[in-house]
């Protein structure tokens, strides 16, 4: 793992430097919003992989259901999987929603409106907190299958999401990307966005496969524990 981590670190931390550089330096100052239009390129990668993680936690959950009575050591692995990737899902959710509030600021005049797409966006990160919460504060088998099914129904709010500005007149534009005829960016703004997306990437999954490691040891000292607990008390008996 360290030797992984001397090539991921350096490539992370070289691909987020060159994405900073393309969105403040490289990328041309949008027409109508100036400058503050350059909170884009973080704001819309974020969310992506927002959706990346919750995504990648939501498999993970199915495969803990699917494996917790036939399979406990692989259930046990998916577990952790998926508790990984859903902290880093609320971290870009967070950015997210402290992205988006700076951005809204100078150009719709508001920091927050209930609309469609801020609301749902607000109960995706809501929902994942409590799965956070619940992870942190029970414990058990049990505790893990609630957990769980909770990351399985909090991903049916990604799409809502995704389709909120397509379902609904909301204070957000039109999809700018994929959004029907007369939208897209303008061809000199993609290297920022690709440059940025590869950044969040590495960093999450590194950040991702840090955690995950920690919480299979974690659970590895529990069942250590939980054995020899059980071999006291056989030795304690009569």
């Amino acid at each position: 793992m360290k030797r992984i981590l001397w090539i991921a670190v350096p490539v992370t931390l070289l691909l987020l430097a060159e994405g900073f550089y393309q969105a403040i330096f490289v990328a041309p100052t949008e027409a109508t919003m100036g400058n503050i239009q350059r909170i884009f390129y973080y704001h819309v990668t974020s969310a992506w992989m927002a959706f990346l993680m919750f995504f990648l936690s939501f498999c993970a959950s199915v495969a803990y259901l699917g494996y917790r009575r036939r399979q406990p050591f692989k259930a046990l692995a998916a577990d952790a999987l998926a508790l990984a990737a859903a902290e880093m899902g609320v971290v870009f959710c967070t950015v997210v929603l402290i992205s988006g509030p700076l951005w809204a600021r100078p150009v719709w005049g508001i920091w927050w409106t209930w609309d469609e797409r801020l609301t749902s966006t607000l109960m995706l990160w809501l929902i994942y907190v409590s799965y956070l919460l619940l992870r942190r504060f029970s414990i058990g088998t049990q505790a893990r299958t609630l957990a769980a099914v909770l990351s399985v129904f909090g991903f049916l709010d990604v799409p809502i999401v995704y389709m909120s500005t397509r379902w609904w007149r909301t204070q957000h534009p039109s999809p700018v990307i994929g959004g029907g005829p007369g939208s897209g960016l303008d061809p000199s703004m993609w290297p920022a966005v690709w440059w940025n997306l590869a950044g969040w990437f590495a960093w999450g999954c590194l950040l991702v496969a840090l955690r995950y490691q920690l919480e299979r040891k974690r659970q590895n000292q529990e069942q250590e524990s939980a054995l020899r607990a059980l071999e006291s008390s056989l030795q304690s008996q009569p």
